[in-house]
């Protein structure tokens, strides 16, 4: 009778430990609410009208999005990636273009180039996956301008360099498997990068049957991410919000306007060509430069950096040259050695011009248990994106250029 006894009691116990193992395990995956950051790049805010994006279509039906996102100046690629992630416009956290020039040492920075990107001093401001980590939390990034770089000497807990190579699908595998990994190792903060539209955008035009096929590409990845999401339980805890970094235009060859023309180009250190143009005079030709360039001109606007439209935040950083030329909508901004060059490749679509220019809107949808559902907001800015991110993830926001407004008005509980 003793041994039948002790026996339903250590049964009892094994049953009670696993059961409360069990329960714990299912405590931590309902506590569970990652918080994923996506990005389209050149995902123009009119595209979603294609009928090419069923997953996001219905991910913005269930959820939050806003007629469009008004990038940042200059809608450049890792200007606004930067300021996504900070909440501080380019002027602010440094990244003024994808390609500059430091006053002081004379370095470059190219975007392309992965030996100056990896300099932390180029990087201002604090990205949300370090803010995440020093939270005592922690941060995964697939693919994201300056998640490779040790910010502040931090870098998230998993990160990868960046490789166009690796498909849309495999991407999202990577963010799956991240969301298996045990509960001390899970991010509760992950970045998701896309560039295909962009360079199907670049190649081929905005309104070709490549961007079309890329858009297709990036929404089917997005299934594969949603579906993935279900089949581990978080397809009702996962926070989705879905931007890009800005549009895309029409351009090419035929509407490039030729600095030469209007310049003595030996007088000048071109920092930047194509769509915003930067011309620091050398010592003693400031004055013929700026006679030249600083009058109306035939598809350009050009600045002195301290008469930049206020609107635009951008001219204060020591980073931007002296001079500033944004060229018209659709148009370039070259010299003559450049678009002689018949090696040189002239895009079919282009992003960079005024950040008010319709065809440079970008997306914005949001979805999860933080988002209201079936909502539509009026465009915003891209620096509100940042302080209401990080009010889903409780943790304080670093100081910023965005509004808590926006956030106000597409948080369940503001």
């Amino acid at each position: 009778m003793k041994t039948i006894t002790r026996f339903f009691a250590a049964a009892l116990i094994f049953c009670l430990l696993g059961c409360g193992q069990q329960l714990t395990r299912n405590a931590d995956k309902n506590a569970y609410t990652p918080l994923i950051l996506i990005s389209i790049d050149g995902y123009r805010a009119d595209y979603l009208q294609r009928g090419l994006s069923p997953t996001l279509s219905a991910l913005a039906a269930d959820g939050v999005r806003a007629e469009a996102l008004r990038p940042a100046f200059p809608s450049l690629t890792f200007p606004n990636h930067y300021t996504l992630v900070t909440g501080l416009n380019p002027d602010h956290h440094g990244i003024v273009n994808n390609h500059m020039v430091d006053p002081v040492s004379g370095a470059r920075f190219v975007y392309k180039d992965a030996a100056s990107t990896a300099d932390p001093n180029w990087w201002g401001g604090e990205p949300i996956w370090v803010s995440v980590e020093k939270n005592g939390r922690h941060a995964a990034t697939m693919f994201w301008p300056g998640s490779d770089v040790a910010i502040k000497n931090i870098r998230p807990s998993h990160w990868e360099k960046f490789d166009g190579k690796i498909t849309p699908d495999q991407r999202v595998d990577q963010v799956l498997e991240w969301l298996d990994l045990p509960a001390e190792q899970r991010p509760v903060f992950m970045t998701l990068y896309f560039e295909q539209v962009d360079h199907a955008g670049h190649d081929f035009g905005p309104d070709s049957a490549e961007v079309n096929a890329a858009i297709v590409a990036v929404d089917t990845a997005l299934q594969h991410l949603v579906q993935g999401l279900k089949q581990r339980g978080l397809d009702q805890r996962a926070n989705l919000v879905i931007v890009s970094d800005h549009g895309m235009t029409s351009a090419g060859r035929d509407r490039v306007v030729v600095l030469n023309d209007l310049v003595n180009v030996d007088d000048i250190r071109l920092d930047n060509t194509g769509i915003l143009a930067g011309l620091a005079p050398k010592p003693g030709h400031e004055k013929n430069v700026e006679n030249a360039v600083l009058k109306p001109q035939a598809h350009m606007q050009c600045w002195k950096k301290t008469d930049v439209p206020k609107r635009l935040h951008y001219g204060t950083n020591a980073r931007i040259p002296a001079i500033l030329c944004l060229a018209d909508e659709g148009w370039l901004i070259g010299t003559r050695d450049v678009i002689d060059d018949p090696k040189h490749h002239f895009s079919l679509g282009e992003h960079g011009y005024d950040n008010d220019l319709p065809n440079m809107r970008a997306l914005f949808i949001a979805h999860g248990p933080a988002f209201k559902h079936g909502l539509v907001v009026p465009e915003f800015d891209n620096v509100d994106v940042y302080p209401m991110l990080m009010r889903v993830l409780g943790i304080k926001a670093q100081i910023n250029d965005g509004s808590n407004k926006t956030a106000g008005l597409m948080l369940r509980h503001p």
